[in-house]
């Protein structure tokens, strides 16, 4: 959470830094990882209001909110293009669209490479957004998990020491001992896993772990499926985890654990998000899913392509680019709507009591100069209450 009074947005930013060291690689295996105790109390809910209420206001009176999201952006080994996007959140954070400005950044996953460590907080989240205007919250990603251990500790960190010490801090106002000088102080999530209630949308955001395809145990799994269930049916309803369901990529590919662990909870809890959000893989990607009932579709997004210096590339057909749309072989009702993989940048949502506008922006490659306003790429406008793509 940061103090409005702090921030110096419009200020000149600072000049990119020369890259970092490189740091150590993953733990090798990259094991499961326990999880850290929460701060909050069961069933780990944060109120918007409890961050922005100004801006909560401000929405309820206009009838809509926007904000951002995005996930990958730590600029461990160059830090050129988060810092690209990081003026593309802070540029997109003053202009008001249909309802106001943005009100908060909801980070996918993957703050800090390679391992969570706490001297990379500085350079890798507190530097890039001291210029950022607002609230930044998150879900972890297997990078700010997994644990770092160069061979000289007896006792390295547990995993998620350092991001709780960050996000979820039990009561407003503590400024994180990772931070420098950065006036930004601690986000209040009461856990990894937790959700967010705001009047227009609840976002149910997801922890999965370390391994490659991600893990949700058991005691995840069935707080998911509740809080699915009892999340208000007259707001739009997101969920969040860090690895992707559906991804066309030539690195990581799609999760079918994550998808039957979604397929569960929709069964077990009788409702169905009405959007779900994505990131691991290092581009943009949207999906439409066709719902088995026939009775709709549902958007998932893969939104890595936040700074991360390594981008990765969609596969290709014939050794030649994915023309969308584009139906996934073998995966039916599923498609391809958009992507891009070879540049950087963001997402902007504006939520209404009955559509959902996802506008998916690029800044620019770092070896062009910033001379002008992130560039609207894709967009998609839901009708979430009738399940349906507005064209």
């Amino acid at each position: 959470m940061t103090r409005s009074s702090d921030h110096r947005f419009g200020q000149p930013r600072p000049a990119i830094e020369p890259p970092h060291a490189t740091q150590a690689p993953l733990y090798a295996g990259s094991p499961l990882q326990p999880l850290p105790a929460p701060t909050g109390a069961a069933p780990f809910r944060l109120n918007l209001a409890d961050i922005v209420p100004h801006a909560v206001q401000a929405a309820e009176k206009v009838g809509g909110m926007a904000f951002h999201m995005v996930g990958d952006t730590g600029g461990v080994k160059d830090p050129k293009p988060q810092l690209l996007v990081a003026q593309g959140l802070e540029h997109d954070a003053g202009v008001a669209g249909q309802f106001g400005k943005p009100a908060f950044f909801f980070h996918l996953g993957d703050v800090i490479y390679f391992d969570g460590q706490a001297q990379e907080y500085v350079p890798q989240f507190y530097e890039p957004y001291a210029h950022y205007p607002l609230p930044i919250l998150a879900i972890p990603g297997n990078h700010d998990a997994d644990v770092f251990d160069d061979g000289t500790r007896t006792n390295p960190l547990p995993s998620l020491a350092t991001f709780v010490r960050n996000f979820c801090a039990p009561k407003p106002g503590v400024r994180s001992v990772d931070a420098g000088e950065s006036p930004r102080t601690a986000m209040i999530q009461p856990n990894v896993y937790w959700t967010l209630e705001s009047p227009f949308a609840t976002i149910i955001g997801l922890y999965t772990n370390v391994p490659e395809g991600g893990v949700v145990e058991p005691d995840q799994a069935d707080w998911f499926a509740s809080e699915l269930a009892a999340a208000p049916k007259d707001r739009l309803l997101i969920v969040a985890l860090h690895h992707p369901l559906y991804s066309l990529d030539t690195e990581h590919s799609g999760s079918k654990a994550m998808a039957t662990l979604l397929k569960t909870a929709i069964a077990r809890s009788k409702r169905r998000p009405d959007a779900v959000f994505t990131a691991h893989v290092h581009n943009y990607q949207r999906f439409t899913v066709a719902d088995t009932d026939g009775k709709g579709v549902t958007p998932f997004f893969v939104a890595g392509q936040g700074g991360y210096h390594n981008l990765h590339k969609v596969a290709k057909v014939n050794n030649q680019p994915l023309v969308t749309p584009y139906a996934v072989p073998e995966q039916p009702g599923v498609t391809l709507e958009s992507y891009y993989d070879d540049r950087f940048g963001f997402l902007r949502l504006e939520v209404s009591p009955t559509e959902l506008l996802v506008q998916a922006y690029t800044v620019p490659r770092p070896q062009e100069a910033w001379d002008h306003a992130p560039k609207l790429f894709d967009q998609m406008r839901l009708d979430w209450k009738r399940r349906t793509i507005l064209r």
